[in-house]
């Protein structure tokens, strides 16, 4: 009889799993699609030519791969699910790091730009001229974005709502100070060439005051990293040592009490830490 109930159970579970299987399909093919859509449009903005498909993908795949990996290499639930974590959280770090790099590399050629465009105008070429050579001078991702500027342009739109647009895109002081440098010239009737060459040198002053503080703050940030990471490492070497060392906290109600202050103190240490190794300039 109880063979039999059993029997029962597995089929009605069976059936009940096969009957919600589409709609968990459904579910999923809908929710790749929304992420392939977003994923899309950070990829245009990067000129990023790979398809979101390949991105997306990776949600599907890393949090198998890094859960089994931490499960069989560390023999431990928790680097499991930590593995899963990681796995799901990567794809969209790799599209943010791509985009950081991308606005730094356009942050490195700004000065370049600035001196070839004001030798572009010295030469008695136009603003948007000297945008066009540009274009085909400059590498990407300086040549991708001032050639979308450019397009905008001929499209009917003014070039200082394209400058403004672009400017809103790369969220950068340094490029920000140039744009509103030109709109202000071009309203005034000032010397562009005059423009360039102060911007160039309150560019290059403001930068070397950034490294400098870089240099001056490089102690507390490593102190920071250092702090951070430790923790973290001297529990998995206990627990890869002892799976048992923490029972004795984690069982008691004061045990647990410390771990929490201990978590508590430590992140408000990091916090402290990168407040106190932060200097806005």
């Amino acid at each position: 009889m109880i063979f039999l109930l059993n029997i029962l159970i597995l089929c009605s579970v069976i059936l009940i799993s096969f009957s919600l299987l589409p709609i968990l399909v459904q579910k999923i093919q809908s929710w790749q699609r929304r992420k392939e859509a977003v994923f899309a449009k950070e990829m245009d903005k990067m000129f990023y030519d790979k398809s979101p498909k390949n991105i997306v993908r990776l949600y599907f795949i890393l949090p198998l791969i890094f859960g089994a990996g931490g499960y069989i290499l560390l023999r431990s639930q928790i680097f499991m699910v930590l593995g899963v974590l990681a796995g799901v959280a990567i794809p969209s770090l790799i599209l943010k790091t791509r985009y950081k790099l991308r606005i730094r590399k356009f942050n490195e050629q700004l000065l370049d730009a600035i001196n070839m465009l004001s030798s572009c105008i010295r030469g008695g070429l136009s603003l948007l001229q000297g945008l066009e050579v540009l274009v085909e001078e400059m590498p990407a991702p300086m040549s991708q974005e001032l050639g979308l500027v450019v397009s905008e342009n001929r499209m009917g739109i003014p070039l200082e709502e394209c400058l403004d647009r672009l400017n809103k895109k790369m969220n950068i002081d340094e490029f920000g100070l140039v744009v509103n440098a030109l709109l202000v010239a071009r309203e005034t009737g000032g010397e562009l060439p005059k423009v360039f060459s102060r911007l160039s040198v309150t560019i290059r002053d403001n930068r070397k005051l950034k490294e400098s503080i870089k240099t001056l703050t490089l102690q507390g940030r490593m102190q920071g990293m250092i702090m951070s990471f430790l923790p973290i490492a001297f529990a998995a070497w206990v627990l890869s040592v002892n799976k048992h060392h923490f029972d004795i906290m984690l069982n008691s109600d004061l045990g647990r009490m410390l771990l929490i202050i201990a978590v508590i103190l430590q992140s408000v240490g990091m916090i402290l830490i990168k407040k106190f190794s932060t200097i806005q300039i």
